[in-house]
């Protein structure tokens, strides 16, 4: 385990600080080490294997695939793409869908939408469009996703970012208010957040921020990246106050833990700003990824995973409060 470590060390850019673990197997909810030692995973590649680790239909689906084809160009059509989008559109209660690969290129390509959206459609001038976020959010490290943060540890030596972004304390619904101008395109949020702390926002907020957002012709844009397909008990952290964004950002799970897949979701209203030559991916909606989304898309609903994960969590929950061991400081959900 020790060479591994050094090797990886030595050879690896210095921009993780990694626990000294080496695992070498994963199956289900359970890993093991190189020396065979089993370790329930819950951190779960931070929400990535919601399916559980070499899923073995998401497996099938991703070999079956890789046998056939795995990758054309965008400029072609492929044979799954289309029953895919649908699939996740009648799920997301949306009309269109963009193909991607990791979270933070969804969220890049969100920031993209909200702004022409906000020149095109509600008429602020080009350059002076602005967007409000969370403090203590998490949408990613890529240069606007970072323009998004309040953490100046991560943003040190990046400079400059991109303009019109501000934050406000998460849960403030006051405070939001204050922040929003005639030039806010749109508000982005986790609707519980992340790497933050956990932080779950006072009851009614939510639905608070859809009424600000329908107020002043605002567009919600509700990061699910993370807490998503299932991880609160629910396909999505929204449904908990029966609010809906008019934009969705999903990734994570829905590789099945396999296969780098995300994906924005919108409506016409908002997906129109888009045309042929304003976005685009390589490797989004590749025939190989839209293969294995759609079984850990399946498998999720199949297995009934979310139903699972709202007893679980509510288990758990009662479990770990009654345990009140020293070393837990706090237990939220």
């Amino acid at each position: 385990m020790n060479s591994i470590i050094e090797l990886t060390d030595y050879y690896s850019s210095n921009n993780y600080a990694p626990l000294k673990l080496v695992i070498s197997k994963g199956k289900g909810v359970k890993v093991w080490d190189t020396d065979g030692k089993q370790y329930i995973d819950c951190i779960s590649g931070f929400s990535v294997a919601n399916q559980g680790h070499c899923h073995p239909t998401i497996v099938k689906a991703m070999t079956e695939q890789a046998s056939k084809l795995s990758i054309i160009s965008r400029v072609l059509y492929s044979d799954n793409l289309g029953k895919w989008e649908e699939k996740i559109c009648h799920l997301a209660k949306k009309d269109k869908v963009l193909s991607l690969n990791s979270g933070t290129e969804a969220v890049e390509a969100a920031i993209k939408i909200a702004r022409k959206w906000g020149s095109e459609v509600k008429g602020i001038t080009d350059g002076q469009v602005e967007i409000i976020a969370m403090n203590n959010n998490f949408h990613g490290r890529t240069l606007g996703s970072l323009s998004l943060s309040n953490h100046d540890a991560y943003k040190a030596g990046f400079h400059p970012l991109l303009q019109g972004t501000t934050t406000v304390d998460f849960g403030d619904i006051e405070q939001l208010t204050q922040a929003i101008s005639p030039n806010t395109a749109a508000i982005i949020l986790e609707p519980i957040q992340g790497e933050g702390g956990v932080n779950i926002p006072p009851k009614g907020y939510i639905q608070a921020v859809r009424q600000l957002c329908d107020k002043h012709q605002i567009l919600m844009i509700a990061d699910e990246i993370q807490v998503g397909l299932g991880r609160t008990g629910k396909w999505f952290a929204m449904e908990w106050e029966q609010v809906v964004p008019d934009i969705y950002i999903l990734g994570k799970a829905l590789g099945g833990g396999l296969y780098p897949v995300s994906a924005v979701l919108a409506n016409n209203d908002v997906m129109r700003v888009l045309t042929p030559g304003t976005h685009g991916s390589t490797f989004g909606g590749n025939p190989l990824a839209i293969a294995i989304s759609t079984a850990a898309l399946d498998v999720l609903k199949d297995e009934q995973l979310v139903e699972r994960s709202e007893r679980l969590g509510s288990f758990l929950l009662k479990a770990l409060l009654q345990l009140k061991h020293p070393s837990i400081k706090e237990i939220r959900g």
